[in-house]
C-alpha cells in the first residue's frame, strides 16, 4: 500500500462517550434545576409548540441562564464543558487505537456527531482529539453573548455530517461541494472505512446509513445498565447496526477487539483490491 489508508470513526457523544447528557454534570445543576425538571420542560414546550426537541432544549438553556444572570459567553459553556466525565478507557482509546492503526498503515481520524452542544464539547479533555466537532452551537452577539442557535443537529439531519465527513467537507455552511457530484474512488473517507459509535434511537439513521453503505456500526451501553443489550440487541436482529458493545474503551475490552478487528479487515480488503487489479 503506497498510501495509508484513511479511517473515519465517528461518535455520538451523551451515552457513547460519556454517561448522561453533557449538560447535567455542570450547567443545569448551575441554574438550579434537577435534571428531570430542566428536560421536563424543554420536551413540554417541545411538544405544546409542536416544535424540534433540540432547538427547545437550546432557547431552554438560554432562558434559565438569563434567569439566574449567568454567563452566555463560549468561554462559559468551554468551562463547563471541563466537568464532564467519560466512560472507563475513553481518555486512553484515541492514542491507543491511533497508534494500531498507524502500526498498520492506516490513518485514523475521530469524529464527533452530536445533539449536544459543540461549545461544552470543545471545553472537555478530549476535544483536541477530533478533526472536528458537528454539534449544536450557538450564534454569538458583538458582546460575545449566545442569542439564538445556530446549529441544531437532531437525528435525521446528524446524517448530513456524515456526507460531509465522506466528501472531506468540513464546513457546517457549505452545502455546495457536499452536494456536487464526486466520484466514490476520490471521495477521501470511504462509506465502507467509517465505523459509527452510537447509544440509542437517535443514532439509528446514521448507524444504518453507515452499515447500509459497507461501513460498520456499533451501538453502545452503560455497561451498568447491563438491561440495555438485550434492547439493542433488537438492532442487529433489524439489520441496522454491526454489533452491540459495554460502553469500556479500555484494552482488551469487547468494543476494542471489535475496532481492532474491523480495522484489520479494511487492511485486508485493501489489500486484496490491490490483487485484483494487478491481475487486470
Amino acid at each position: 500500500m503506497a498510501d495509508k489508508i484513511t479511517v473515519a470513526l465517528i461518535y455520538d457523544f451523551d451515552g457513547t462517550l460519556s454517561p448522561g447528557n453533557m449538560q447535567e454534570y455542570d450547567f443545569i445543576p448551575a441554574v438550579g434545576k434537577s435534571n428531570m425538571e430542566f428536560w421536563h420542560e424543554a420536551n413540554t414546550l417541545a411538544e405544546e409548540q409542536d416544535a424540534d426537541q433540540v432547538l427547545t432544549y437550546m432557547a431552554r438553556m438560554i432562558q434559565a441562564a438569563q434567569s439566574k444572570g449567568l454567563s452566555l459567553r463560549r468561554e462559559a459553556f468551554r468551562e463547563s464543558g471541563r466537568n464532564v466525565k467519560f466512560y472507563a478507557g475513553v481518555e486512553e482509546w484515541f492514542r491507543r487505537i491511533n497508534e494500531y492503526g498507524a502500526e498498520r498503515g492506516v490513518r485514523i481520524l475521530h469524529y464527533v456527531n452530536s445533539s449536544g452542544l459543540k461549545e461544552i464539547i470543545e471545553g472537555t479533555a478530549i476535544a483536541h482529539e477530533f478533526k472536528n466537532i458537528y454539534a449544536c452551537s450557538f450564534l454569538y452577539n458583538v458582546d460575545g453573548i449566545a442569542y439564538w442557535p445556530a446549529v441544531a443537529v437532531n437525528y435525521t439531519n446528524k446524517t448530513q455530517f456524515i456526507f460531509k465527513i465522506n466528501k472531506g467537507v468540513e464546513s457546517v455552511f457549505d452545502t455546495k461541494d457536499v452536494n456536487r457530484f464526486m466520484e466514490e474512488s476520490k471521495r477521501p473517507v470511504p462509506f465502507s472505512r467509517m465505523i459509527y459509535f452510537g447509544d440509542g434511537t437517535t443514532d439509528i439513521p446514521c448507524m444504518k446509513l453507515v452499515k447500509n453503505f459497507g461501513g460498520h456500526s456499533i451501538a453502545v451501553y452503560n455497561p451498568e445498565e447491563e438491561g440495555q443489550r438485550s434492547l439493542l440487541n433488537d438492532l442487529i436482529r433489524d439489520n441496522r447496526v454491526n454489533h452491540v458493545c459495554p460502553a469500556n474503551y479500555c484494552e482488551g475490552t469487547e468494543i476494542d477487539t471489535v475496532v481492532k478487528t474491523i480495522i484489520d479487515k479494511i487492511v485486508m480488503d485493501e489489500r486484496l483490491s490491490e490483487l485484483e487489479v494487478a491481475r487486470e
